[in-house]
């Protein structure tokens, strides 16, 4: 379903685009590659620096080479347009410290601690929190995971709650219904009174 339609009388005036492409390599592995593109409408400065209508603000691509398993056997950065040309760029080098993490449970987490703040490049890391999933979309029907290990998408939404009805129906060797005291107690909630009514 689309978005509701907004006002009219509106203009664009920038757009980010990002955009994942996962490859099978010859040699056995898989690269996934990104890239996140900004773009303005209109000519715009900062301190030190500005770009012309249509010029990209930034341009930064990001390839990660995984074995079946996920795990990370090469990480390669490039930043191609950055706001502080000869600085942004310094940092890619550093997310080669990628190799030999796994993508999967946690990996979000990992990455903030390890390319979060002042250790990376902030527009290149929320590139890298995307990938995550674009590895495990590319690896889906490509390997066949063992019966016995648990999907890694099963718990990471409400649609794929363990105790919901998709798991028991696709995926009943790891659903676990919800004790009958845990469903009586969010059943005996209060609900949430209408906005702006009791409230201090």
């Amino acid at each position: 379903m689309s978005l509701p339609a907004s006002v009219p009388d509106r203009e664009p005036t920038h757009t980010r685009t990002i955009s994942f492409k996962g490859y099978r390599r010859a040699d056995g592995l898989w690269d996934v590659e990104g890239h996140l593109l900004d773009i303005r409408r209109q000519d715009v400065a900062w301190p030190g620096g500005g770009r012309a209508a249509n010029e990209p603000i930034h341009s930064m691509f990001l390839r990660l080479t995984v074995d079946e398993t996920g795990l990370i056997r090469d990480a390669v950065a490039s930043t191609e347009a950055s706001p502080y040309e000869g600085v942004c760029g310094t940092i890619a080098p550093q997310y080669a410290s990628l190799i030999g993490m796994r993508v999967g449970a946690g990996f979000r987490l990992r990455v903030l601690q390890l390319l979060g703040g002042l250790n990376g490049c902030t527009h290149m890391t929320e590139l890298l929190l995307g990938m995550g999933t674009a590895v495990l979309q590319t690896l889906a029907g490509e390997v066949a995971l063992p019966k016995d290990r648990k999907p890694f998408s099963l718990d990471g939404c409400h649609a794929l709650d363990t105790s919901g009805d998709i798991v028991a129906r696709f995926h009943p060797l790891w659903y676990r219904p919800r004790p009958a005291s845990d469903s009586a107690e969010k059943d005996s909630l209060p609900s949430p009174s209408p906005a702006g009514q009791g409230q201090p």
